[in-house]
């Protein structure tokens, strides 16, 4: 179990890591997070046959490991939609009761199905590798836990404790979160990590021996700061470091509207990794003049982060870059803000008035389209062209279903169109573009088209890790 003394300390990447390395090994491999809280979710099968939703951090540590992804692996998601608000998927689907409950209620009635997921994991694999969330010293959660220590006492697991070194006080980190454990889950932790670091390493001690000496806990890893290492992070961490295409001269400029309840960012990481391409996280109108694209990306909440976007000026912003025939991409969430109108009847999202950029209008429904999708793309439009005869692989995660309306062209002399019913649309100029369809950027030939470059496969990434492993642990995993 990989444990972390905070969000953010890099408890994903080194699960991820860890499934690459036993898959390396010859051993047969599954993640597992109990629980989840992440709008950064994708799309797998349910054991009935349907769709579900996971966290993308234990979908990609699934595919690290040569594991099939399965709702079992992250059998409870939490999806921000306020600050005091979440969606709650319980086995992949979204469980309206769950959500009502407060925080604390929860866990008698979400235990039972976690352990049982937990367990035929551990049955079928010869390693499971668990990831814990966000602090095992979170007292005020203590009794309510159902992620951290009592998952680690439920099947005695070798925990490790990681502390994320760049931001300062790492040893104090590791052993106040080690302090403020009870005597029975302290006798779990095996070992701490020391992550991010940058420097000489020789200048770490005495502190490892002299925290061994404290705890009885040996440092048994001090992994290097890796700035592209080809993954995306876990918690929607905005860096422009290393955004420009592997320090290539810019020649696309693309700033991604970065609204607080945005989701799925996750599938913008390929697009850091494109020869000449810098990535722009834009919050303000001056981070979108001069870009060549503008991506709307999906949203939690759709009505209250256009709201966001009319208060920070955006709004004006994109329809300006729109109006003078530079791409704008809408997905999901994104698309429907293009539109004229979200209707919200059953109190899904919201009612908001849409940027106009293409005659649609939006109905949000109580029930969720979950679905994984094959697709082949047709003849497209100006901008868009190059991508006709694309054949893709994508994923839907959506409340709302979106119609196109003839009668709200504002005269165009060429009517808007969807070239693919219900999934894609495009504007009469060919610049404007909307999809419901997430992943458009991993699917490897959609970058060749735009583009005409390749980015590393995840395959690449994974054999890395799996190789850091050997170098960085000083003990055998």
């Amino acid at each position: 179990m990989v444990l972390g003394t905070s969000s953010g300390a890099g408890k994903s990447w080194v699960a991820t890591a860890l499934c690459a390395y036993y898959r390396s090994q010859g051993l047969k491999v599954a993640p597992f997070k109990a629980q989840n809280m992440s709008n950064n979710a994708r799309v797998v099968a349910t054991p009935d046959g349907q769709w579900g939703e996971i966290g993308t951090a234990q979908y990609l540590q699934a595919l690290a490991a040569g594991a099939v992804p399965d709702v079992r692996m992250n059998p409870l998601l939490l999806k921000p939609e306020a600050d005091t608000r979440s969606q709650v998927v319980l086995m992949g689907q979204a469980n309206a009761e769950l959500s009502a409950l407060p925080w604390r209620g929860r866990s008698l009635k979400v235990w039972p199905q976690i352990v049982q997921a937990l367990d035929a994991l551990r049955a079928e694999n010869d390693v499971v590798v668990i990831e814990g969330a966000g602090s095992p010293a979170e007292i005020n959660l203590h009794d309510s836990d159902v992620v951290n220590m009592r998952v680690a006492k439920h099947c005695q697991a070798h925990c490790l404790l990681v502390s994320d070194i760049d931001r300062g006080g790492a040893f104090a980190h590791l052993y106040g979160t080690w302090a403020l454990l009870p005597e029975d889950e302290q006798a779990l932790i095996q070992g701490f990590v020391l992550n991010k670091f940058r420097g000489d390493a020789a200048l770490l001690a005495p502190a490892p021996a002299m925290l061994e000496a404290k705890t009885g806990v040996p440092t048994v890893a001090c992994i290097p700061m890796q700035f592209d290492h080809g993954l995306p992070e876990e918690d929607g961490v905005f860096d422009d470091r290393g955004s420009t295409g592997a320090g290539q001269a810019v020649h696309t400029t693309i700033a991604i509207v970065a609204y607080p309840r945005i989701s799925n960012l996750d599938e913008f990481q390929p697009l850091l990794q494109v020869p000449g391409v810098r990535v722009v996280w834009a919050r303000s109108p001056a981070q979108i003049a001069g870009a060549d694209w503008v991506i709307l990306p999906g949203s939690k909440a759709t009505a209250s982060d256009l709201q966001w976007m009319r208060h920070q000026g955006l709004d004006a912003a994109v329809a300006a870059h729109a109006n003078v025939g530079k791409r704008v991409l809408g997905i999901c969430g994104g698309l429907q803000m293009l539109g004229e109108a979200l209707i919200d009847l059953h109190g899904v999202d919201g009612n908001e008035a849409g940027l106009g950029l293409l005659p649609l209008v939006t109905l949000f429904e109580r029930e969720k389209t979950v679905r994984r999708v094959s697709a082949h793309l047709p003849a497209l439009r100006g901008a868009w062209a190059a991508l006709q005869g694309v054949d893709l692989q994508v994923y839907e995660i959506h409340h709302g279903q979106t119609q196109l309306r003839a009668d709200m062209e504002a005269g165009q002399t060429q009517c808007a169109d969807e070239p693919v019913p219900g999934m894609v649309w495009q504007s009469a100029q060919g610049n404007v573009w909307g999809t419901y369809w997430h992943g458009l950027f991993e699917n490897a030939a959609v970058v060749q088209a735009l583009w005409g470059a390749q980015t590393p496969s995840l395959d690449d990434v994974f054999a890395r890790m799996a190789q850091g492993v050997e170098r960085w642990f000083t003990v055998k995993m």
